[in-house]
Formats: C-alpha cells, structure tokens, sequence
C-alpha cells in the first residue's frame, strides 16, 4: 500500500471518529423530530425514544446497504442513501453520523472480504459528509420556514453529503489506483447527480411522513426497492448491450484463426492509452465499443481476401481497405453508437494524410481514432499473421511505433501509450530528433500513388501492418 494512501486513510479514520464523538457530545440528544413515542406536550424526549428513533432509520439504511449494485467503473450504489439523509432532516448530525457510521454495515465487510482498514475507511468516508451536511442544516433551519424552504434547505443538506462523499471517495480510489482525482470524480458525477436527485426528494418526502406516522415510513420499501432496481436494470441493459458488441466482435475475429480476440486486446489498449492521456468517461467508452467494433466491416471483406498468407494485390487491398466504411455504414442505424462512428470509419488515417479511407491529416482525424489506430497497430504487431508467422517483441513494435511517430501515427498517442502497462520494462528509444513535416494531401497522395505502383497494395512500403 502507497504511503501516501496510509496517511490518508489514517487521516480520515481519525477525523470521522473525532467527528462523531464531537457531534454527538454537543448535539446529542439528537433534534426530537427523531423520537418515537414521544408526546411532544410533555416537554424533551426520553432518551430511549430518540434511541429508538436512531435505530429505526438505521435498520432502514442496513437493508438499503444489503442490496448495493454494482456500477460499470467498480463503485457501487445503494438506496441506503436515503434514510441516512432522512434521518439527517430529522435528527441532526449526530443522528445522520451514527445512522451512517452503522446502518451501511454489508455483507462483505462481514465476511472479511473487505480488509479491516478498508471497511474503517468507507464508514468514516460516510460520517464526515452526514456531519457536514447536519451542520449545514443545523446552520439553515432557523431560517428555513415553510415547508417548501425545508426542501430547499434539505436539498442544500443532501448536495453537501453527497459532493462530500464523492471527493472522499473519489480521492480514496485515486491513491489506490494512481489515477488523478479529478478523473475518478469526474467518472463517478453522474452516478452521484442520479442519486441526487432520485433519492435526496425521497428522503424529504420520507422525513415528512415520519413526522406524522413513524411506522407509515415504512411504506416506501416499494419505491427504494424500484429505485434499486432501476440502478440494476441500468447496469444489466448497458452490461447487455456491451456483452453483444463483444460477441459480434468475436464473431468477426473468428473469420480467421490468426485474428481470434484481436478486437478485445486492441480495446483493452486503446482504453489504457484514453486513461493515460485523461479523456472523458464518455470517450473511455467510445474507446471500448469503437474497440470492439472497429473491424465490424470485415464481414463484407471476402475469405479469400481476408485470410490471403501472401501480399495483397492492389484490388485485393482495395477491397481490404473498404473495411472502415463497410462498418461504418453498419453501425450507423444504432443511434446509442453515434459516437464510436468516427472511430470505426477513421482508424487507419495517417497523421501525413497518406491514410485511407478520407486522406484526414493530422487533427482533422479524431482524437480517439488517433488512438485506436496506435493500439491496432501494437496488437496486429505482436501477433501472428498469415504473412508473418513470427509476431515482433514488444520492444520491436514499440520502436515501429516511434519509427512512424509523425507519419502513420500521432506522435502524443504514441507519447501515451509508452506509459500504459503494455510495454513495462520496454527500452524505449524516445521520440526522434527532427520533427516530421507533414505534406499537404495532395502530396500525399502522390506519395500514396507512387508507393501503390511499386508494391502493388496501396500502402506504404516499411509500414507497421495492422489488422
């Protein structure tokens, strides 16, 4: 474990538990709003009615925390959420804190699954932001009259524990993983936003009828439960669609034995390079579909062109080189892979303008094609092909990737890729001294031309092959 990440979760261990005892010696006992049985004529409640109060909400959020989903990046969500918040409008923040601290107890944790500084860590990640939301609602409230300035007041509480509870976990996740905190927050966003506004109004709503019958709150089992199942149906249906992509994917690989799993490898790489050069969470996933589903348009490519062990004939790589439009043109109908279709269609553009099939040069080809165009020609590299049984080495196509750096391949996808785990221990040999010039398109072309009459395939002689 990096230090830095022991020093943060001693950190917030620490600050969650010396905020709990303070909150709870300066509030406790809790808001009376709280309390079950209380007759409020008859002045404070019994501390046993607030205990009661406490640990209603708390059995509420354990088993909102029994049934999480798991959500596509790794984070998970759970309606417990909500009567953590609840118990917030209610109680204050020492009822929220202690609601927090042991009503999101799971299974996981209780079979060890989780390591102990681990579990320490999430609980107290959740009782600092119940402690800063119930002190910003301590701070509101007596300005907050009317129920529709409670909304708003609670709303403001629910935005703080939540934003709260993202950079916690968001900074967690980033020292574990090395990633920059900006982009695990970014990723996590819109998962947080969701809650945000499908949980924080519940939570309100379920606050208010407590108010009135404690035990008519429990009535809104229905609606958690179906807004847990909405998170679930949306993870099966985008889990779904990705698994199909795959399988069409596979489909199109097992045309030929030599390209079995290409699409796969060339996705994994094309999204490590995305998540080195800190693309959005959006274009992570155009990199995996597109991944997937770049060489969909070889199904229009006949076998004896696809599988041909010797050099292609200048139709034959006509024919080959038809691939990018044919799957575009076939994943154009599916609206949810609008953007992926640049990827498909511009994947073997050349930086100089030589590529095929728009003769695109250097920024005018998209940002992600530049970078799937550097993790198709890896993998098509160090793999074995009919017409090189002998896949290069990881060192050898890394130098091709230099070679070409300026000319087939954007030199910066190229920078980035050096640093993903795929060429670890690489001797790499830098970027060459000179830059490269880029012609102009019709120079290109030319060049393209004349290198079609002395080979026969339309592309350039020496050049990384890709699949």
């Amino acid at each position: 474990m990096p230090k830095s990440l022991k020093l943060y979760i001693v950190a917030v261990v620490a600050l969650g538990a010396i905020a709990l005892a303070v909150t709870t010696y300066l509030y406790f006992p809790p808001n009376a709003a709280i309390a079950i049985g209380h007759d409020t004529s008859n002045g404070a409640p019994s501390t046993a009615s607030l205990l009661l109060g406490v640990a209603f909400w708390t059995v509420l959020a354990l088993v909102g925390s029994a049934l999480p989903v798991q959500l596509p990046r790794g984070s998970q969500a759970a309606v417990a959420i909500a009567p953590i918040m609840a118990a917030l409008f209610l109680g204050g923040p020492a009822a929220g804190a202690w609601v927090a601290a042991i009503g999101t107890i799971e299974v996981r944790e209780l079979r060890g699954r989780i390591p102990w500084y681990g579990t320490l860590a999430n609980h107290a990640g959740l009782v600092l932001p119940a402690v800063a939301a119930g002190l910003v609602l301590e701070g509101v409230r007596p300005w907050a009259t009317g129920a529709f300035a409670t909304f708003l007041a609670a709303m403001v509480g629910a935005a703080v524990f939540l934003i709260s509870n993202l950079l916690l976990a968001s900074t967690l996740l980033a020292l574990r993983t090395g990633q920059r905190i900006i982009d695990v927050g970014r990723s996590d966003l819109r998962g947080i936003t969701g809650s945000w506004v499908a949980l924080a109004p519940l939570a309100w709503l379920m606050a208010q009828i407590y108010l009135v019958q404690w035990w008519a709150t429990m009535l809104f089992a229905v609606p958690l439960y179906s807004t847990r199942q909405a998170f679930e149906r949306f993870v099966e249906m985008r889990e779904m669609f990705t698994q199909t992509i795959g399988a069409l994917a596979e489909a199109v690989d097992k045309r030929d034995p030599f390209t079995a799993r290409h699409s796969h490898r060339v996705k994994e790489i094309a999204v490590d390079i995305g998540r080195v050069m800190h693309v959005s969470d959006d274009e992570l996933e155009a990199l995996e579909w597109g991944g997937l589903l770049h060489d969909v348009g070889k199904i229009g490519v006949p076998d004896d062109v696809l599988k041909k062990p010797d050099r292609l004939t200048r139709q034959e790589r006509m024919t080959m080189n038809s691939h990018p439009v044919l799957g575009a043109q076939i994943i154009a109908p599916v609206t949810k892979l609008a953007p992926e279709l640049p990827i498909i269609r511009h994947h073997h553009e050349w930086y100089n303008g030589s590529g095929y099939p728009d003769r695109l040069i250097g920024d005018e080809i998209p940002k992600l094609a530049r970078v799937l165009h550097v993790a198709d020609a890896f993998e098509a590299m160090t793999a074995a092909r009919p017409y090189r049984m002998t896949p290069l080495t990881n060192e050898q196509a890394l130098a091709e990737l230099r070679k070409f750096a300026g000319i087939q391949f954007d030199p910066v996808v190229v920078d980035a890729f050096v640093r993903t785990h795929h060429v670890d221990g690489v001797p790499d040999p830098g970027r060459v001294s000179e830059p490269r010039q880029i012609p102009m398109i019709a120079q290109a072309a030319e060049t393209m031309t004349n290198s079609a009459r002395t080979d026969g395939t339309g592309v350039a002689s020496g050049a990384p092959e890709q699949a």
